[in-house]
């Protein structure tokens, strides 16, 4: 398709983005081209826009950026037959390399060699984008063009979640932003017998609330470790899902874990952390994980599946849909905790 297209780029090694006309891309062979219905703001997205340290050593500017959307397909490419115009899809962000020990293995979601899209790669904070099709994903066609647009970082929200089981158990969700928001709700609906939300941000406790948290701790007002014991006849919860990338707050959720329970650690601090490894890991047997992306594609089926069936409503935790021009008070909502998920339509 030739042309051009009002696309968000960063357009500097400096904070801020700009609104520009752009050539719409070309696709290769094994490509097609989208035309973006939604798209929503991330906080790696906020990262960028802000400019700070991971930005600067990972993004080289001018480019477009954004990773998460829903759209239709418009051009297909020739060896693309799995595809057609019309299908309406959105994608894993992960572009995999397909060769390295974890490819081989099965273990795409950490392959070496991972490019992300709109990290690395051009995104989709534009009125088209060009994607391999195999890291498409093909939506049910009664799915809300907003909702299919957040399922790449609620697969992030899956997989923090469900890595590990949960029926039965408390489970600490540290920092509501949109993903710790729809960690709660993935949390309730697999079955956790106490879901504690933990934030600074009253705003995002309520959306919490709304998403299903059975205790919501403001952990400047409550101390977050006495609040977790007290709801566990001292014993500290069974696990912790760090979404925060708080150094505080990740120590006191390292203190709140029970003897044998597990840490899954999605957030990415952006300072060292100082730990008690002896004490609050080593002694207490504790289970740590690192968590990246999504497993390919076994936590997209769990999203489409836990949203078809609607048992996680992730309706109350949407709560700003802007036109792309207004990128600007999307990231300032995002920048100052005034909103769940920010929702652009190009």
């Amino acid at each position: 398709m030739n042309g051009t297209m009002k696309a968000l780029v960063k357009h500097q090694r400096g904070p801020g983005a700009e609104l520009q006309e752009v050539e719409i891309p070309g696709i290769r062979d094994d490509e097609v081209l989208i035309k973006v219905k939604a798209t929503s703001i991330c906080g790696t997205d906020v990262h960028i826009y802000n400019w700070d340290e991971w930005s600067e050593s990972r993004v080289n500017p001018p480019y477009v950026f954004g990773h998460e959307f829903a759209g239709e397909i418009v051009e297909v490419g020739e060896k693309v037959h799995t595809y057609q115009v019309g299908d309406y899809v959105s994608a894993e962000t992960h572009i995999i390399c397909g060769h390295c020990p974890q490819c081989l293995t099965g273990k795409f979601h950490i392959c070496e060699n991972t490019q992300i899209i709109g990290v690395d790669t051009q995104g989709c904070f534009a009125e088209y984008v060009a994607l391999p099709a195999s890291n498409l994903w093909r939506n049910p066609d009664d799915m809300p063009t907003d909702i299919a647009s957040i399922q790449e970082p609620m697969g992030n929200a899956v997989h923090t979640v469900l890595n590990g089981d949960v029926a039965g158990k408390s489970v600490a969700i540290i920092g509501c932003g949109p993903i710790g928001l729809m960690a709660v709700g993935v949390a309730k609906a697999a079955g956790a017998s106490q879901v504690l939300a933990f934030d600074l941000n009253d705003y995002r406790l309520d959306l919490a609330k709304q998403m299903g948290a059975t205790k919501t701790v403001n952990s400047g007002q409550d101390d977050p470790v006495e609040v977790a014991k007290s709801l566990t006849d001292g014993h500290g919860v069974d696990v912790v899902c760090e979404m925060s990338g708080h150094p505080v707050a990740m120590d006191q959720g390292f203190k709140m874990i029970t003897n044998g329970g597990r840490v899954s650690i999605l957030s990415l601090p952006t300072k060292r952390v100082s730990l008690d490894v002896t004490n609050d890991i080593v002694f207490k047997g504790v289970e740590v994980q690192g968590i990246t992306g999504r497993k390919m594609y076994e936590t997209w089926q769990q999203v489409s599946r836990l949203l078809q069936s609607k048992q996680v409503d992730v309706k109350p935790m949407i709560t700003h849909h802007l036109k792309l021009e207004e990128f600007q008070e999307g990231f300032e909502l995002m920048n100052e905790g005034k909103c769940g998920k920010v929702v652009l339509h190009p």
